[in-house]
């Protein structure tokens, strides 16, 4: 049985970073065959981290998703606060885990200079935001490398504040007949990136905000894992605001490049 990466737990003052203690807790219910891909398999693939500060079901739609993928290992989990859900699901799959949690009030560049660290550390080529409610300033070498998925239909219901369940009961309020998902680059601004996929998901006339949010979600579990593996295998060509996706035989299926296939936003 396989001890469980230590999550390292990081708070972000004002002016400075300090770890906190390590803790430790071994998953109980998974053997050596799970989520261990061989050292060739790790050289190849594209190493991604996770960003979450909930629950967690994005998180692990995604692990077991790319269990036995040899395109992508998810390397990385990093939680914005202690004792969210999705800190156990990671756990269970034995990926690292840190803990790095904003101070109030929010230094926003403390916080995603301690984000960027970590990813830089960890060798990270793929950022995906999955369900992480705080805003991360992301730098210059990170432009075109962080995805984030949204509940709703891009440019419509998004922004600032919109998130999780407010998302579908704004859907509900406004009447709207269609809502859907979309995975999109991440910038500076909130929910404003180019997008890269999107998916429509009617809105039926007894839905209640659980109801809508079950349907939206099943989609996104199927939308964001092709997402990524379009980028690790440089599909993706961001065109001004437009992302087109390349025919199978133009992409070079190398992981480790990734990055060469994207075009300046």
């Amino acid at each position: 049985m396989f001890a469980a990466p230590p999550p390292l737990r990081l708070a972000v003052p004002a002016a400075s970073i300090r770890p906190r203690p390590l803790h430790f807790a071994a998953p109980a219910c998974h053997s050596r065959r799970v989520a261990l891909p061989s050292l060739l398999q790790c050289r190849a693939q594209l190493r991604t981290a996770v960003l979450v500060s909930g629950g967690g079901r994005s998180l692990e739609n995604l692990l077991c998703h790319f269990t036995s993928s040899t395109l992508v290992q998810i390397c990385l989990v990093i939680a914005s606060r202690e004792g969210c859900g999705a800190i156990e699901r990671a756990r269970r799959f034995l990926v690292p885990v840190r803990v790095i949690s904003p101070r109030s009030p929010v230094d926003v560049r403390a916080f995603s200079e301690a984000v960027s660290a970590e990813l830089d550390a960890q060798r990270v080529q793929l950022v995906v935001l999955a369900g992480f409610i705080h805003f991360y300033h992301i730098p210059d070498r990170y432009a075109n490398r962080v995805m984030n998925i949204h509940p709703a239909l891009m440019p419509s219901f998004c922004g600032r504040g919109y998130y999780g369940e407010r998302v579908h009961r704004a859907v509900l309020a406004y009447g709207a007949k269609v809502t859907g998902v979309t995975v999109h680059f991440a910038d500076n601004e909130y929910d404003h990136g180019p997008i890269i996929l999107q998916r429509a998901v009617a809105v039926h006339e007894d839905d209640t905000v659980e109801t809508l949010a079950a349907r939206v979600f099943a989609e996104e579990c199927r939308l964001l894992p092709q997402a990524i593996e379009l980028w690790a295998t440089q599909r993706l060509r961001i065109e001004g605001r437009r992302v087109r996706i390349l025919p199978a035989a133009e992409s070079t299926h190398a992981p480790s490049s990734a990055t060469t296939a994207m075009g300046d936003a």
